[in-house]
């Protein structure tokens, strides 16, 4: 019998139910930046290993041991596989069709060329070069020996491939993976021999990328296969932890997962260090011998798990320390969506005491030693708690992440916020973190119930369930550096996007979250973008869409400009920050560039040309009915701006020109009962997500008519899981979703918007960090995951601040 899974303030709640249910796509563990970003991908935290948010797995495991009998409460070792076959090796192939039965043993390849696995469109190391649509592989192998199990394909495709071993075919697949994937795959026996094996592939690159590396493998018996599991029996997520309770025979067990990052304090909000917490009490009146543990697999550090890792035990104030890191340390030399770190250091971390044991796996006698990165290398720690009866007795551990250097800025490799330019050592942070624990918990405590009652007051408990999933999601989705002049860089990536950093239409999206609680990191999100227009890097008369590709900000990468788009944002985010702000002084320092964008909005911001908007993924659209109200808002933005500034003749000439054209966008958008998508196309609609600014800020330059039709027209047009992006396609975005609900007159109108959206939160079969964009017909995710924009879902919350309602 399995008890609910439930999300609330945070507050221990006593309340068991009879049934497991879903509350969260995956749970947030370990969330700082996005290379220091661990999930449970489960509901229930033993039923899987934990992930990093792009899905590789790194592991976390963690037992309670009860009068000797060891119970599993945290995380499961991912299922590791032996090489066969490798995955490299020499093949012949050709990129043109073969004649005849080119995939039987029988076949002369005689004339194919030679070359090596892995082939890639950018070849590098021993890489073969691969730049045609199709390419035919044949390899032949020995084994050493057969397998005793069962057989897996392993498998790195990019794109649609057929495999055929000793003339069979074993797999077929369209489509692509980014890393590698085993296949278990079905065969006669007999088929697969010691000697004279022969591999043979095909695959077709339909666009992209392309790539292949293919091998054999036989899955091992998992480590922890036969251990005992404790009984979970709830899981509780707030804005900055996440907490489970379970049973553990005569032992309840509760664990938290507390990463503080509480943005009024931008040190503390930095610093790169978990709190893992076990509070045990027996269950039976009685008294039980209990230990507890906490392991992090070296994986936490690499990229490639075939590494070569170097570990360190030792103490320092107080604490007893593990520590991993590469070998190579080839630090900022990858840049990239789906990559992790394998540069900087992990640390695991507790107060010394008798009873603490930690070691490292394959550890020598000196407390140094380079090791393999072997499947089962973990920074361990166990506590022994001693006697434990009704009273609670806890055990607190720490992991922590140097990442050294965190962004090359323009050629200038930058730290964390946390090293105040090095005079910090990460050590001096574990220690601090330790020392201050009960101080930081209860700040957290504080603001987590804080948040909660103010978001149900705002929009209702399920408004508040869906604020506390996106809060920890989309700060880990940024990293916070110190400029070269000492200003804040608050430096988003996106994730499974593309891999920009510093994207602009995803700090316009996130914007709310920084707005409500601290203005600094909105202005630490435009510092750059603002940098490369003032500079001369970016010579355009409207913003940039990016700096680069994280972690590496040089300059724009995207392909295409977004010239409404982003100057847009950025005039609005720039109003936003006054606004709260209750000054225009950050206005003040960049009003030239202001003043540029403007008047570009002004010239081609009302009937937008053929263009990509935030949306790119829907394509290219030209008259933009929702891209022209962001140009108007854009414009009355910078309109209030100048009368904040005390310039009432530039005031007044911007704000009547974003007057004009809104009336004129009425006229222009109207098809009957709602607004079109794009001006001249009747029978179309699309959410407006872009006018919420006219009533947050203020502005009412739009009718409430306006706001009532399209209200109307929404409330009409749901779906089970969503109101879709527009009439083109029924995938929706839940950002926007959460800003179109802020339109709405009254509780009952936003509340039946943001259902949906909760819904799909609950009973989304896509088990990875909340994803942005899913379809509205079955909950399953499109793209996307882990971004940053859920901050948006903070619109009502800041509306609610600002204007009380």
């Amino acid at each position: 019998m399995k008890s609910i899974v439930h999300i609330c303030c945070g507050l221990l709640c006593p309340l068991v139910l009879k049934a497991q249910q879903q509350q969260a796509p995956a749970y947030p563990l370990v969330t700082h930046h996005p290379y220091f970003s661990v999930w449970s991908f489960n509901d229930t935290l033993t039923a899987g290993p934990t992930h990093h948010w792009s899905g590789m797995s790194q592991p976390l495991t963690g037992s309670v041991t009860v009068d000797g009998v060891p119970y599993r409460v945290l995380g499961r070792m991912p299922d590791y596989y032996q090489d066969l076959l490798s995955a490299e090796g020499e093949v012949r192939y050709t990129t043109s069709t073969p004649g005849g039965d080119w995939a039987s043993t029988a076949f002369s390849d005689a004339g194919w060329d030679k070359g090596v696995m892995p082939f890639s469109d950018h070849p590098g190391g021993k890489e073969t070069s691969w730049n045609s649509p199709d390419l035919y592989v044949r390899r032949t192998f020995d084994l050493a020996q057969l397998p005793d199990g069962p057989l897996f394909l392993k498998l790195h495709h990019d794109d649609n491939i057929t495999v055929v071993l000793n003339g069979k075919e074993i797999f077929s697949k369209n489509g692509w993976n980014g890393r590698f994937d085993y296949f278990p795959v079905n065969i006669d026996k007999g088929l697969l021999k010691r000697k004279g094996n022969l591999l043979a592939i095909h695959v077709r690159n339909t666009a992209g990328g392309a790539y292949l590396a293919a091998g054999l493998s036989s899955k091992q018996k998992n480590v922890q296969a036969d251990t005992r599991v404790a009984d979970q029996r709830a899981v509780r997520i707030s804005a900055t932890q996440t907490a489970y309770d379970f049973r553990a025979g005569g032992v309840d067990v509760q664990l938290k997962f507390r990463s503080p990052l509480l943005m009024d304090s931008l040190p503390l909000m930095s610093r790169p260090v978990t709190y893992v917490t076990y509070e045990v009490k027996a269950n039976d009146g009685k008294s039980h011998q209990v230990s507890v543990s906490f392991a992090a697999s070296k994986d936490l550090c690499l990229e490639d798990k075939a590494a070569t890792v170097t570990t360190t035990r030792y103490t320092t104030g107080g604490l007893a320390v593990l520590k991993a890191g590469t070998v190579a340390q080839p630090v900022l030399q990858k840049k990239g969506d789906d990559i992790r770190i394998d540069w900087g250091y992990m640390y695991v971390a507790a107060k010394t005491a008798p009873g603490l044991k930690y070691e490292v796996a394959a550890l020598s006698g000196n407390g140094k030693e380079k090791v393999p990165a072997a499947p089962n290398t973990m920074l361990q720690f166990t506590a022994a708690l001693g006697a434990v009866g009704a009273a609670p007795v806890s055990q607190v551990f720490l992991i922590g992440y140097d990442d050294i250097k965190a962004v090359d800025y323009f050629g200038q490799q930058l730290q964390a916020w946390w090293r105040r330019n090095g005079v910090v050592t990460i050590d001096q942070e574990l220690v601090a973190a330790a020392n201050d624990y009960s101080r930081i918990m209860q700040l957290c405590d504080n603001f987590d119930a804080q948040l909660h009652t103010d978001a149900v007051k705002a929009g209702g408990e399920e408004y508040a369930k869906l604020c506390e999933l996106a809060y920890r999601q989309s700060i880990a989705a940024h990293t916070l550096v110190r400029g070269p002049q000492g200003e804040p860089l608050f430096l988003s990536k996106e994730n499974f996007s593309n891999g920009c950093i510093n994207t602009v239409d995803l700090t316009y999206p996130s914007s709310p979250l920084y707005l409500l609680y601290n203005p600094e990191l909105m202005k630490g999100m435009c510092n750059g973008i603002f940098y490369y227009s003032e500079s001369g890097k970016f010579a355009k008369p409207f913003a940039a869409h990016d700096l680069g590709t994280f972690p590496i900000a040089g300059g724009q990468v995207y392909d295409e400009d977004m010239p409404v788009e982003e100057t847009g944002n950025m005039l609005i985010v720039t109003a936003a920050i006054a606004k709260v702000s209750g000054n225009a002084d950050y206005a003040k320092q960049h009003w030239k560039t202001l003043t540029t964008w403007a008047d570009y909005l002004l010239g081609a911001g009302f009937d937008p040309a053929n263009q990509l908007c935030t949306d790119d993924f829907a394509g290219h659209l030209a008259r933009n009915a929702n891209l022209s109200l962001k140009a108007i808002v854009g414009i009355k933005s910078y309109a209030m701006l100048a009368e904040m500034l005390g310039d009432t003749a530039t005031a007044t000439r911007y704000a009547d020109s974003a007057a004009v054209m809104a009336a004129k966008w009425v006229l222009l958008s109207a098809d009957g009962d709602h607004a079109v998508l794009a001006f001249g196309q009747p029978g179309t609609w699309s959410q407006k997500y872009n006018l919420v600014w006219d009533r947050v800020l203020g502005f009412n330059i739009f009718p409430e008519s306006v706001y009532r039709q399209e209200t109307a027209w929404y409330l009409g047009h749901q779906q089970r899981y969503g109101l879709p992006l527009d009439s083109r396609r029924t995938y929706t975005k839940s950002d926007w979703i959460l800003w179109t609900a802020v339109l709405t007159g009254n509780r009952d109108e936003f509340e039946s918007l943001i259902k949906p959206v909760y819904r799909y939160a609950t009973e989304t079969p896509t088990r990875v960090p909340l994803g942005d964009w899913h379809e509205t017909t079955d909950g399953k995710q499109v793209g996307f995951q882990a971004r940053s924009v859920v901050g948006g879902y903070y619109m009502k919350m800041l509306d609610a601040k600002l204007n009380g309602r």
